[in-house]
């Protein structure tokens, strides 16, 4: 007989009540977390679009260069050309050698403004090479043995006369002969760059004295960095004792801003004239070195730096860039509010042809933020030359208040 099965038992289930009040308890309690936690939760930060306009480019140069012989014009101190034709390699330079001469005598023998420099005594050996000038139809101005000149009053003779006696004069005391000179002249091209000047005399009237339009520009802005030459270079008359009044063979002098440097004339190199000039655009001040070599006369010489130098200055343009309260961008919020980024000022920049400009914006993040605050700058980069305009807020972004931050869990869980 089996054994008897005891009587199966029934479990109650416990059925715990929550009354209304401790719901409301569990709400207040869960609210007492969220509410706090949602008010301090950190808003999301605005949209940020920025759409800068980059100007529209000038109209490119058209630089009057001459049709015949070289020309070329540059920014003093720049090894970048505006413009140049004919033959841009080495050609025949004629005087325009005595700058180059002067430049490698006063590395030698330096001059500050204010001194003349050591007195130079006039020997018969100079007096010789006066008479070997004049029997060969060079340029020249008159000395006598015994007579004695400063550094500095040879050197005016020799640039402002164009005397080709006093260059074998200067460089015989600086350099005790015409081979010395020479081998510094080959030191000071090779030091500087210039690979295309051939020096073989002291005064260029040997046509193997030879340099290009690019090698020129370098000399030219070198002759203007020494105070004492650029002085000489652009005086028109000078008074030298005994030999009285001397004038600058260079007649564009005071005109169209022409300050220098160097005339110079040959059969074989024409009629050459290496020039510096200042003019104005806007309210920049603009120094440019130049060349015209080959010319037909001294007369087409001029002329012609005269047109390359009125085209190089109309080709430069005051280009507006952007004027104040220009919209750029917009700050937009997550709850709907929307914010204009403007310009704080205008602004222009001079441009070389139609250069371009490049434009580089930023701006910061923002969540809210009253009018008027700066938020960035727009860098505009012209020829390696920036002008910043400072970004501000026209409009504000206003805190959402309590019921936007409440209704949007995703702040504290997101």
């Amino acid at each position: 007989m089996s054994p008897t099965s005891a009587p199966a038992r029934r479990r109650r289930r416990r059925i715990v009540a929550i009354s209304a009040t401790g719901i409301l308890v569990v709400v207040a309690v869960a609210l007492g977390l969220y509410v706090p936690a949602a008010l301090a939760a950190p808003l999301p930060t605005a949209q940020l679009q920025l759409d800068v306009p980059t100007p529209a480019p000038a109209e490119p140069a058209t630089l009057a260069l001459p049709g015949v012989g070289t020309g070329a014009i540059a920014l003093e101190g720049s090894d970048e050309l505006l413009g140049e034709s004919g033959q841009t390699g080495p050609v025949p330079i004629a005087s325009v050698t005595k700058v180059i001469t002067a430049l490698v005598v006063l590395k030698a023998h330096p001059l500050v403004e204010g001194d003349d420099g050591p007195g130079i005594t006039m020997t018969a050996a100079d007096v010789q090479i006066l008479e070997q000038t004049r029997a060969v139809d060079g340029s020249y101005e008159l000395v006598n043995e015994g007579q004695v000149l400063s550094e500095r009053q040879v050197l005016e003779i020799m640039l402002l006369k164009s005397a080709n006696n006093y260059a074998e004069t200067v460089t015989n005391w600086a350099f005790g002969s015409l081979a010395a000179y020479l081998e510094a002249a080959r030191s000071f091209t090779a030091e500087h760059g210039l690979t295309d000047t051939t020096l073989v005399d002291a005064s260029g009237l040997d046509p193997g004295s030879r340099s290009s339009t690019k090698d020129l520009m370098r000399i030219a802005s070198l002759a203007l960095a020494d105070p004492v030459l650029a002085k000489i270079v652009s005086t028109a008359i000078d008074q030298v004792p005994v030999i009285g009044e001397i004038d600058n063979s260079n007649k564009l002098l005071g005109i169209d801003g022409i300050d220098g440097i160097k005339t110079g004339t040959t059969d074989e190199a024409g009629s050459c004239l290496l020039f510096s000039a200042e003019f104005t655009v806007g309210d920049e001040t603009k120094s440019v070195v130049g060349v015209i070599l080959g010319a037909e006369s001294s007369q087409a010489a001029r002329d012609a730096v005269q047109a390359l130098l009125a085209s190089t200055k109309a080709s430069f343009t005051t280009l507006p860039l952007i004027r104040a309260d220009t919209e750029v961008g917009t700050y937009t919020t997550a709850w709907g509010e929307t914010a204009r980024i403007v310009a704080t000022s205008d602004s222009d920049a001079i441009v070389w042809s139609n250069d371009a400009v490049e434009v580089d914006a930023s701006a910061a993040d923002m969540v809210t933020a009253q009018a008027g605050v700066n938020v960035g700058t727009i860098r505009y980069t012209v020829d390696n030359t920036t002008e910043q305009v400072a970004l501000e807020l026209d409009g504000t972004l206003e805190d959402p208040g309590f019921w936007w931050r409440i209704g949007h869990p995703e702040l504290v869980f997101g």
